[in-house]
């Protein structure tokens, strides 16, 4: 067993199915075990998509993490304390392993989600990236490549986006 397993619990036995997982979410997913998998499933994957564009900048504020919390306990109705757990884990693991993981939770995302559900949480991005009143680029594009990862149409894009152009850095006057 690697050394990577053993910190994270994963065991050497491994079926096809859980192959297809990431550590990520089924880390999340455990600390949610009272919930229907699929439910567990779909809320670590939501918690970490946040937690990936409050990263994009490689530092997550308090105001970011606030923020996360908030969502995750008003869009998946968990009581705060369980909301508090899950931002945190979704935190240390885009710090942790968001380069690698990245790609793969969401697309495990996209396969179980409803395009509202898509919609919804492309809403909660650009609120997370708007925590402190300034969407930067970095934070922009994240959304951007998470928006493109889970198929939504360019114009329900830009309708999101269009929401949030006050606090995008890219359409700020520069200081003269």
């Amino acid at each position: 067993m690697s050394i990577l397993k053993r910190l994270l619990g994963a065991s050497e036995r491994t079926t096809a199915s859980e192959s297809q997982e990431t550590e990520t979410v089924r880390k999340i997913a455990k600390a949610l075990d009272q919930l229907e998998v699929s439910r567990a499933r779909y809320i670590a994957a939501f918690a970490y998509l946040l937690g990936r564009v409050a990263h994009a900048d490689t530092k997550i504020s308090d105001k970011e993490t606030y923020e996360m919390e908030r969502l995750v306990r008003e869009r998946t109705q968990l009581p705060p304390e369980q909301a508090v757990l899950v931002v945190e884990i979704a935190k240390n693991q885009n710090r942790l392993f968001g380069g690698t993981e990245n790609f793969l939770v969401t697309r495990e995302l996209n396969q179980v989600a409803t395009l509202q559900e898509k919609l919804a949480l492309a809403d909660c991005l650009f609120a997370i990236g708007s925590s402190d009143h300034t969407i930067s680029a970095q934070e922009e594009s994240e959304i951007r490549q998470i928006c493109s990862e889970l198929k939504i149409d360019r114009k329900d894009y830009v309708a999101l986006r269009s929401r949030y152009r006050d606090h995008l850095e890219v359409l700020r006057k520069a200081p003269e």
